[in-house]
C-alpha cells in the first residue's frame, strides 16, 4: 500500500490568492479592521498560525469568541472568493490524482496548512475533494510539523500497520519537506509554488519535480504503472 499526502495551495492548485483574500475581508467584517497586511508569510505555514500573526498584527484579543467569529465570517467569504479570482487546478493535477485515486493499492490523503473546512471548500471548487479519504489540517497546530503527526495518525485509522516507508509527502515548500522528515515519509517536492526547484532541492527531497505532468518516473519507481 502506498499512502499518499498532498498538500493545497500551490501542489494541487493555484487559488489566486482567494484564502488570503478571505481572511483579511473577515477582519474587515467582523473587526473593521482595514489597514493593509505586511509582512505575514503564508507559504508552507498553517491556517491557525496566520490567524494568530493576524490578530496579533491589529491587536486583536486572542479570545474564543473573537476566533469562532473569524473563521465563521472567513468560511463565509471563501467560497465567494474563489469565484472571483483566477485559480487553477495545477499542471498534471488531475490526470494524476484520477489515475491514484481508482486504485486498491493507494491511500490519498490530505497534509495541508488550511483548515478543515477551508480544504474542503478550495477542493471542492476545483473538483477534487471527493479523491482524498483522511489527512491532517492546520485548525490547531501551529506548526506544520504538528499537522504532519495528525496526517499520519489519520492514516493509521485505516492502516493500522503503516510504515513510514510507504509514505509520500507531496508538498511546494520547504516546510512539507521538512513536516515529511518530522514523520519519516519520503518527500516529493514540486516546484509549481512560490519556492525555485534550486531552493527546494536545498533541502534534499526525496524527489523533485518542475511540476506533475512529469510524475511518470515517480510512479514507476513506486511500481504502479
Amino acid at each position: 500500500m502506498h499512502v499518499l499526502l498532498f498538500d493545497i495551495d500551490g501542489t494541487l492548485i493555484d487559488a489566486g490568492g482567494a484564502g488570503q483574500a478571505a481572511m483579511e475581508q473577515a477582519v474587515a467584517e467582523v473587526f473593521g479592521e482595514t489597514r493593509p497586511v505586511d509582512g505575514i508569510p503564508a507559504a508552507g505555514r498553517t491556517d491557525r498560525a496566520i490567524g494568530r500573526d493576524l490578530f496579533e498584527y491589529y491587536s486583536i484579543p486572542a479570545t474564543d469568541d473573537n476566533w469562532s467569529r473569524y473563521l465563521n465570517s472567513y468560511f463565509s467569504l471563501l467560497p465567494e472568493s474563489l469565484q472571483t479570482r483566477q485559480g487553477a487546478i495545477l499542471p498534471g493535477v488531475v490526470s494524476l490524482i484520477e489515475r491514484l485515486s481508482g486504485r486498491s493499492d493507494v491511500f490519498l490523503g490530505l497534509l495541508t496548512g488550511n483548515f478543515v473546512e477551508g480544504a474542503r471548500l478550495k477542493l471542492e471548487h476545483f473538483g477534487l475533494h471527493h479523491h482524498f479519504r483522511a489527512g491532517g489540517f492546520g485548525d490547531a497546530h501551529l506548526h506544520r510539523d504538528d499537522v504532519a503527526r495528525d496526517a499520519l495518525a489519520a492514516v493509521q485509522e485505516h492502516i493500522p500497520q503503516v510504515l513510514p516507508e510507504q509514505i509520500w509527502v507531496v508538498g511546494d515548500t520547504p516546510a512539507d519537506v521538512q513536516c515529511g522528515r518530522a514523520i519519516g515519509a519520503n518527500v516529493l517536492a514540486v516546484a509549481t509554488g512560490i519556492f525555485a526547484a534550486d531552493q527546494l532541492q536545498h533541502h534534499s527531497p526525496d524527489l523533485l519535480l518542475s511540476d506533475l505532468t512529469l510524475a511518470g518516473d515517480w510512479l514507476a519507481r513506486l511500481g504502479i504503472a
